[in-house]
């Protein structure tokens, strides 16, 4: 039993390890690709140019993140009012608001992503894939079985 214990520490380790370096992949590598973006497009379009366009892109986003909230509320209200629980609404109200954020940032890549999460196909193509990785870790997760005896002696003890 302890060994087992060990194991599922051990492994656990090694899980947080690699989630904590996606972490920092993200925390660094998205800043440098937006600045480097930001760089290239300055250099085409102008100074002027590419402010006004990040100033732009942010606007229209957090506008059209808004009309897509609206859609979900509502499509989300219908479903109660059928005494049906909300659960893609619920999510997909969590993955625009996520866009919402990524549209606020300044930077072209964030706005790609924060545009494609507002689209509702896109959207439902991400939810999915994210849906389907989670279900699999959930699958390969360890799993102890055992067996229930119930002990005679121990119930006529009690009695």
């Amino acid at each position: 039993m302890f060994l087992i214990i060990v194991r599922n520490c051990y492994s656990m380790q090694i899980y947080l390890k690699r989630q904590m370096n996606a972490i920092i992949l993200f925390i660094v590598g998205i800043p440098l690709i937006e600045i480097y973006l930001m760089i290239k497009v300055g250099g085409s379009l102008g100074a002027f140019n590419t402010i006004f366009l990040i100033l732009f892109t942010a606007i229209a986003g957090v506008y059209f993140a808004k009309l897509a909230g609206l859609n979900t509320i509502r499509s989300g209200i219908g479903q109660l009012m059928k005494n049906e629980v909300p659960v893609y609404e619920i999510i997909s109200g969590a993955a625009i608001a996520f866009a919402a954020l990524l549209l606020i940032i300044p930077g072209f890549l964030t706005d790609l992503f924060g545009f494609l999460l507002i689209i509702p196909i896109t959207r439902k193509f991400f939810i999915r894939s994210i849906s389907s990785g989670l279900r699999r870790q959930k699958d390969t997760e360890d799993i102890i079985e055992g067996t229930l005896e119930e002990n005679e002696h121990e119930d006529e003890k009690e009695k």
